[in-house]
């Protein structure tokens, strides 16, 4: 490996700081390859000779780069990998359960018994929740529901892996078994069956708005099993940047939790799915989805669930979630509405569908309650913070990004 070298190497011949060396490789400066262990980076000589004759890259006004080395996730721009393994493959061959031990553990295994969380954080969580409004939307309801639970579990700063892997559990079933619903679900049944027994609890649907059906068809199980799978997560997206920064000033999993909830309710994150939502359900039907849309971008505003940063070509989540809904009711009038969507954007030449969108569809062909979008991303979701939380409890201390200040020069007098 003498045409290469190392981190510690390629940002001393550059003059900068490691964590702005893998700045480089995030913005396309620079390239890296992995050291025959698998785990070390490696640089070619030439390539960083070449950069240092340069002289440092300028950087666009209005970027900021946060760089955090991490084993969990890889995104290209046209794949996702957990743990190295294709996330849209796992979707169809995994469940949620054992996906999210791989993002824990790095080992793929077989879940067989049950997550059930603690019947003392059911209780406090159920009945914390329990006096919020009727109207209240799920993910509202996620974001009471895990502080409760925090409040029953005094080991919840023991920070070992076995201790976090045992919270995250606990954690999920409990955000699931908590929410409202009057569909019983079996106490070994898995994540997404219990999940699927709230979110169209109350509604009389379970097969599209108005069919009457309670029970879902297997084939959207698998699509509800595979949309947590494909979310689980999305390396450093905003939520979990925001709970990997808790977790490395060691707040415990419940916090870094309901921190990463907070951050995702934002309408640039998970909160897209309810927008996607909404403009399905504003449309009476595939005809009227022209003048929905163009009063959306009469307002100024921008159609959700369409457009990825990194996805320029399209999102391989929303490819195969949108596939799998389509195959089981090709007949449905709420997917008719998405398709219409789908074609007006397309024949705006806008970008293509993401994940929000492919959420939303799923949520109004199976009849969900309204924000059910949000409250399988917050699920699903959770296994990810939690991974990212184990990666910097073992990590060196705080994660503290600088600013550059633009403010007033100093003065010595107001």
């Amino acid at each position: 490996m003498a045409d290469y070298l190392t981190a510690a190497e390629a940002a001393r011949r550059l003059g900068v700081k490691p964590a702005t060396l893998y700045a480089y490789v995030s913005r396309g400066v620079l390239s890296r390859v992995r050291a025959p262990d698998g785990r070390t980076s490696l640089f070619g000589a030439e390539e960083v000779e070449q950069l240092a004759r340069r002289g440092r890259p300028r950087r666009p006004a209005g970027v900021a780069d946060i760089t955090v080395e991490s084993a969990i996730t890889e995104i290209t721009g046209d794949s996702l990998r957990f743990r190295g393994l294709d996330a849209t493959r796992l979707a169809v061959t995994q469940t949620f359960e054992e996906v999210a031990e791989l993002l824990w553990t790095g080992e793929l295994r077989s879940e067989r018994a049950p997550w059930r969380a603690r019947p003392a954080a059911l209780a406090a969580a159920r009945a914390a929740q329990a006096a919020l409004p009727a109207g209240t939307l799920p993910l509202e309801r996620l974001q009471v529901i895990v502080p409760a639970m925090a409040a029953t579990d005094p080991l919840r700063l023991q920070l070992d892996r076995p201790a976090v892997i045992a919270a995250g559990r606990n954690i999920i079933a409990g955000m699931v078994d908590c929410l409202p619903g009057d569909l019983t679900s079996a106490a070994a049944e898995p994540v997404a069956g219990r999940l699927w027994s709230r979110l169209c609890a109350g509604n009389g649907r379970g097969n599209g708005p108005g069919n009457g059906q309670r029970r879902p068809a297997p084939g959207l199980m698998r699509a509800l099993s595979a949309a947590l799978v494909l979310l689980a997560d999305h390396e450093l997206a905003a939520s979990t940047l925001a709970a990997r920064a808790a977790a490395s000033v060691r707040a415990d999993p419940y916090a870094v939790v309901g921190t990463g909830l907070g951050a995702m309710s934002g309408a640039l994150h998970g909160g897209a799915s309810l927008g996607a939502e909404m403009l399905m359900a504003a449309a009476s039907g595939p005809e009227d989805v022209p003048r929905v849309v163009a009063e959306l971008l009469r307002r100024g505003e921008k159609v959700p669930g369409f457009g990825h940063f990194v996805y320029r070509g399209g999102d391989p989540r929303a490819i195969l979630l949108l596939d799998l809904v389509r195959r089981v009711a090709p007949k449905s009038g709420q997917l008719a509405v998405a398709d219409a969507v789908f074609a007006e954007v397309r024949h705006k030449s806008l970008p293509e569908p993401n994940i929000d969108f492919a959420i939303a569809t799923l949520v109004r062909v199976a009849g969900m309650v309204r924000g059910a979008g949000e409250a399988i991303f917050a699920v699903a979701r959770t296994a990810g913070w939690i991974a990212h939380a184990l990666e910097a409890y073992s990590g060196p201390g705080p994660l503290r990004p600088r600013a550059v200040y633009t403010g007033r020069p100093a003065a010595d007098e107001p």
